[in-house]
C-alpha cells in the first residue's frame, strides 16, 4: 500500500489521494515521503500528458501535520541527514508547484502544520464549509516552526506583519476567514462541488503558477526594507523576548526565519526556513513540548487514568453548593457544556449573585459575537438558583465548593445526601483537605471524590480528581467522564495533604517568601520567576491567594499533625507570612500585601517590603530561578514517590495546566529529564548545602539517577 494513490482520469487530470495505511489521519511520516517522491517522479515523466493536479484526502481530515513520534527521536548528532530529508521533501513539493501545470488542493477537512503547507503549495485552494474544519500552522505550540514551507509561503502570501499572528502564535482559522483573507480561493458545501470546483479551475488555468514565482511579485506590504516595517522591525526582537523570557526558541526562530526568508529568492528562503527548524527539532526544548502537550495529553484525554471497566456516563444535572468564585465557575462551565445546574447558597439572594457570574461572562461573548443572545439565554436557563436542598434531587453529581473549613464542609455533605439519590455521586472542590477525611462525614463513601478546580475555572483548564481510600473505581469513572464532558483536561491523583497541585505549587510560593525572609530583593526575586518560565512571582500570586488563606491552611496543617501524632516542620517562609498579616498586609483582597494596589493604577511593590525584610547580599540570580523551579520539581518526585501521583505524564500536564509550570520545560518532572538526572541530583545536592534540608533529593531521584533512567509512563 502507499501513503499516495496516483489517479489520471481520462480528462488526463491527476488526483493524489493521500491515504496514510493504516492510520487514521495523513501525516508526513517515511511513508508519505516516500510516496511523495514516486508521484513526483512520475508527475515529472508524464508531465506533457497531464493537464492538472488535484491534492485530495481519503480521510475526515485533509492532512494531520508532521510524524511527532518521527521528530521527537532526532538527536543533534542527526542534524545533517535530517535538514537534507528536510530540504529533500521541500524539493518534491517544489517540483509540483512549479511543473507549470495547475495544482489544485481540495481540502475535505482539518489542515493543519504540514497539511496547510501542502495546501500552501498548490496554486488554488478549495475548502469544505464546516465551522468545524480548522486551518493553521500550531506548530510554535511543540516548541517548532512549520519546516515545509509554511513560514516562507505564509509572508509571501499575507506579507510579514499579517502572517506572524499565525507563525508566532498557532493562529486557526475557519474556512470563510481563510477565505477572507485570500488564503482559501473558494468555499463549497460538498465533496462533489469541491471536486467540480477543481476541474473548472485545471479546464481554465492550462498553464499556472505561484504569483510569487512571478519575478516581479511583491511581498505584500513590502519586504524588511519598507519604511513601514524598517521601524517596526528593530524592537520587534525585543517585544518578543518580552514575551517569551528568552524560554522558547521557536518564536524567535520563527521571525528570524521569516524576516530572512523575505530578503531572498523563495529557494533559498526554504532553505533558511530548514536550517531554523533543524535547530528546533533537534533542541530539549521542542522534545520537551512534544512530549507533554501531544503524548502525554492525548494520554491522558484518551482515558489512561480511567478505570476501563465501565463504559462512559454522561451527566445530565448538578448541584454546585456554594455559589462564591469558584461554584459560580463551575456553574458556568457545565452550563456551557450543556449540562443543567443546581446553583445553590445559603440564601437565594446570593445563589443569584453566583448566576449572574454566568451572565456578565455570557454577555461578553455575545458583544465580542462569539455567541448569540438566544444562545447566552439558553444557557442561563440551565442555571437554576435556590437556598434549598430539595431543589438536589435528581441530580447525577453534587459539587461542594464552600470554605476550606471541616466542620463547614461535613455539614452540606451530609444535608445534601438527605435528598440525593443513592446513585448520585459527591465531590468536594477543596483545595488541600484530604478526601477520606472529608468522606468520613458522607454515608456513601464510596461515591465520595475530589475534585479540585483552578480558578477562575472558565479559564483554567485543568481538574485535579482525587481518589479517597474508599472511592470505587466506578465513581472514579464518573468524575473523569464529567471532566472530559465540560472540556477540561483531568488528571487522577490518590488521596493526601494538598494532593499534588496545591502542596507542589505551596513550595514555590513558600520559596519565593522564604528568599525574601533571607533579605534578597523582592524585584529579583519575581523577575527570577518570570525569567525561568513561570506566568507569575511567587510574591504576586501570594498576594492573590491571600497570606491568611496561607496562615489557615498553616494552623489547620499543624492541628492534623498534632491529631496524627506527627512531629510539624515550620517552613522559613511562615515567619514573612505571619510578620505580613500582623501589619494587615495580607494580600489583593485587603489591598496591601507585597504589593500596593492603587485604585487607579498598576500594582507595584510595596516600597517598605526591603527595608522590613532587610536587604542582604544578593545570592546568584541563577540560584534563585534555581531555587523556583528545582522545589517544585523536587516535591512532585515525592509525590511519585508516596503514590500521590500515579503517572508522569499527570504530573507533567497538572504543573503547567494547574500551576504554570514553566511550558518550555515540559512539567516538573520533565524538566529533570531536560537537565538530565544525574546534573539534576548533583545540582539539587548543591541548592542542599546552601540553603536546606528541603532540596535534598528523594530516594526515587536518587535510584533512576543511579541507573540513569528518565521520569517517563
Amino acid at each position: 500500500m502507499t501513503a499516495i494513490k496516483y489517479d489520471k482520469n481520462k480528462d488526463n487530470i491527476v488526483t493524489l489521494l493521500m491515504d496514510n495505511p493504516g492510520a487514521s489521519a495523513n501525516v508526513m511520516n517515511a511513508d508519505f515521503r516516500a510516496a511523495l517522491k514516486n508521484v513526483t517522479e512520475k508527475i515529472t515523466s508524464d508531465i506533457d500528458d497531464i493537464k492538472g493536479i488535484v491534492f485530495a484526502s481519503a480521510k475526515k481530515t485533509f492532512f494531520a501535520g508532521g510524524d511527532l513520534s518521527e521528530l521527537i527521536q532526532v538527536q543533534k548528532e542527526n542534524a545533517e541527514s535530517f535538514f537534507n530529508q528536510v530540504q529533500e521533501l521541500k524539493g518534491y513539493l517544489r517540483s509540483i508547484e512549479t511543473c507549470g501545470k495547475p495544482v489544485v488542493a481540495a481540502i475535505n477537512g482539518a489542515a493543519l502544520g504540514g497539511g496547510w503547507e501542502i495546501a500552501l503549495a498548490t496554486h488554488y485552494r478549495i475548502c469544505l464549509d464546516n465551522p468545524k474544519t480548522k486551518l493553521g500552522l500550531p506548530e510554535v505550540t511543540l516548541g517548532l516552526l512549520p519546516g515545509a514551507g509554511g513560514v516562507v509561503r505564509m509572508v509571501r502570501n499575507l506579507g510579514l506583519e499579517k502572517s506572524l499572528p499565525f507563525l508566532l502564535e498557532g493562529k486557526q482559522i475557519g474556512p470563510q476567514a481563510a477565505a477572507e483573507l485570500g488564503l482559501i480561493n473558494k468555499v463549497v458545501k460538498t465533496e462533489d462541488e469541491m471536486l467540480s470546483a477543481a476541474y473548472e479551475f485545471i479546464n481554465a488555468n492550462p498553464k499556472s503558477a505561484q504569483p510569487f514565482d512571478d519575478k516581479k511579485y511583491k511581498i505584500p506590504g513590502g519586504t524588511p526594507s519598507h519604511p513601514k516595517l524598517a521601524m517596526m522591525l528593530p524592537i520587534a526582537p525585543a517585544m518578543l523576548k518580552n514575551k517569551t523570557k528568552g524560554c522558547f526558541p521557536a518564536p524567535e526562530a520563527i521571525l528570524s526565519a521569516a524576516v530572512e526568508g523575505s530578503q531572498v529568492d523563495i529557494d533559498r528562503a526554504l532553505t533558511i526556513e530548514s536550517r531554523y527548524f533543524t535547530s528546533l527539532a533537534t533542541g530539549q526544548v521542542a522534545k520537551n513540548m512534544i512530549n507533554t502537550f501531544w503524548f502525554q495529553l492525548n494520554d491522558i484525554k484518551g482515558g489512561k487514568s480511567r478505570p476501563s471497566k465501565y463504559p462512559p456516563k454522561k451527566i445530565e444535572k448538578i448541584g454546585v453548593l456554594g455559589a462564591g468564585m469558584m461554584g459560580a465557575g463551575i456553574a458556568y462551565s457545565s452550563a456551557m457544556s450543556g449540562i443543567n445546574v443546581v446553583l445553590k447558597d445559603i440564601s437565594k439572594e446570593n445563589a443569584d449573585k453566583g448566576k449572574s457570574y454566568s451572565e456578565k461572562l455570557l454577555s461578553k461573548r455575545v458583544s465580542r459575537k462569539k455567541m448569540t443572545d438566544e444562545k447566552k439565554q439558553q444557557v442561563l436557563e440551565r442555571i437554576t438558583t435556590t437556598d434549598s436542598n430539595d431543589t438536589l434531587e435528581g441530580c447525577d453529581l453534587i459539587i461542594e465548593a464552600v470554605f476550606e473549613d471541616r466542620d463547614l464542609k461535613a455539614t452540606v455533605t451530609k444535608d445534601a445526601e438527605k435528598v440525593i439519590s443513592n446513585t448520585a455521586i459527591f465531590a468536594s472542590n477543596t483545595s488541600t483537605l484530604p478526601i477520606t477525611g472529608l468522606a468520613m462525614s458522607s454515608a456513601r463513601p464510596d461515591k465520595f471524590i475530589g475534585l479540585h478546580f483552578f480558578s477562575p475555572v472558565d479559564k483554567m483548564p485543568l481538574v485535579e480528581i482525587i481518589r479517597g481510600k474508599e472511592t470505587s473505581d466506578e465513581t472514579l469513572a464518573k468524575a473523569f467522564d464529567f471532566v472530559l464532558q465540560i472540556k477540561k483536561t483531568p488528571i487522577v491523583v490518590n488521596d493526601s495533604r494538598g494532593f499534588f497541585t496545591s502542596r507542589v505549587f505551596g513550595t514555590f510560593t513558600n520559596e519565593g517568601i522564604a528568599m525574601l525572609g533571607e533579605g534578597q530583593n523582592p524585584s529579583s526575586i519575581e523577575k527570577a520567576a518570570l525569567l525561568a518560565g513561570m506566568p507569575v512571582g511567587p510574591l504576586a500570586i501570594s498576594d492573590e491567594v491571600s497570606m491568611s488563606l496561607m496562615q489557615h491552611i498553616i494552623k489547620q496543617t499543624k492541628q492534623d499533625f498534632e491529631k496524627e501524632k506527627q512531629t510539624y516542620q515550620p517552613h522559613p517562609a511562615e515567619k514573612v507570612i505571619n510578620e505580613m498579616t500582623a501589619m494587615k498586609r495580607s494580600g489583593k483582597a485587603n489591598k496591601a500585601g507585597f504589593y500596593e494596589y492603587p485604585n487607579d493604577g498598576k500594582k507595584f511593590i510595596w516600597p517598605e517590603l526591603s527595608q522590613k525584610f532587610s536587604e542582604k547580599e544578593a545570592i546568584p540570580f541563577q540560584d534563585m530561578k534555581d531555587r523556583l523551579l528545582f522545589i517544585m520539581a523536587i516535591e512532585t518526585v515525592r509525590c511519585l514517590e508516596e503514590k500521590v501521583l500515579m503517572s508522569v505524564g499527570d504530573a507533567n500536564i497538572g504543573s503547567i495546566f494547574g500551576l504554570g509550570y514553566a511550558p518550555w520545560s515540559g512539567g516538573c518532572l520533565q524538566i529533570i529529564n531536560h537537565y538530565g538526572i544525574r546534573n539534576f541530583c548533583e545540582r539539587a545536592i548543591e541548592l542542599t548545602e546552601k540553603y536546606g534540608s528541603r532540596f535534598q533529593p528523594p530516594a526515587l531521584l536518587l535510584q533512576k539517577a543511579e541507573k540513569s533512567e528518565l521520569f517517563q509512563d
